[in-house]
């Protein structure tokens, strides 16, 4: 894809980007509250979010949806297209074992209640944007987002994304992107 001087290079992912992805936004998502709060300490949340992303790219986003990347794998996003129906529980299943047992509950509530919020119009869902660590903050979501929503624009219909980092509403609201909730 074209790109503006000096920004990353984006391109679609292929079956096998898939590895280096799911590392990566394992490192991207280490921090990430509500990785925090489903994943009890850092080994069991890096083997949790492995598990979660392997399993959303092989099975959902790689073969049914739009999954960008920058040239270096510094960064993804994994998009669904409208009307995808999505399953969050079943999607949730194979991290099961890294989950911490006294939030299990809680988490499922979780995800009934953020899948409650999603538009009932068709809509093109942002599931993941991750940079790595290293490459925050050097215009890797940027490109990504601007890949996708160039397109998304050109058709004309909406998109839709959760945000768990406050840090982060800023980067979406620079692509028109509006707090609902």
């Amino acid at each position: 894809m074209a790109t503006r001087p000096g920004t990353p290079t984006v391109r679609r992912a292929t079956t096998a980007d898939a590895p280096a992805i799911t590392d990566m936004l394992v490192r991207a998502f280490d921090d990430d509250p509500v990785s925090n709060f489903m994943f009890a300490g850092p080994r069991r949340r890096r083997l949790g979010l492995h598990s979660f992303f392997r399993s959303e790219l092989g099975h959902h986003y790689l073969p049914h949806g739009q999954v960008y990347v920058t040239n270096d794998l510094s960064g993804a996003a994994l998009w669904g297209p409208p009307g995808r129906v999505r399953h969050p529980v079943l999607e949730l299943l194979p991290t099961a074992p890294f989950l911490l047992r006294p939030h299990t509950i809680s988490a499922v509530k979780l995800l009934f209640t953020v899948e409650g919020l999603h538009p009932s119009e068709p809509h093109w869902y942002l599931f993941t944007l991750g940079t790595a660590p290293e490459r925050q903050g050097q215009g890797v979501g940027s490109a990504l987002l601007r890949a996708m929503l160039t397109l998304i624009d050109e058709a004309g219909e909406p998109a839709y994304l959760e945000s768990s980092k406050q840090r982060n509403v800023p980067l979406y609201a620079r692509f028109g992107f509006q707090v609902i909730h």
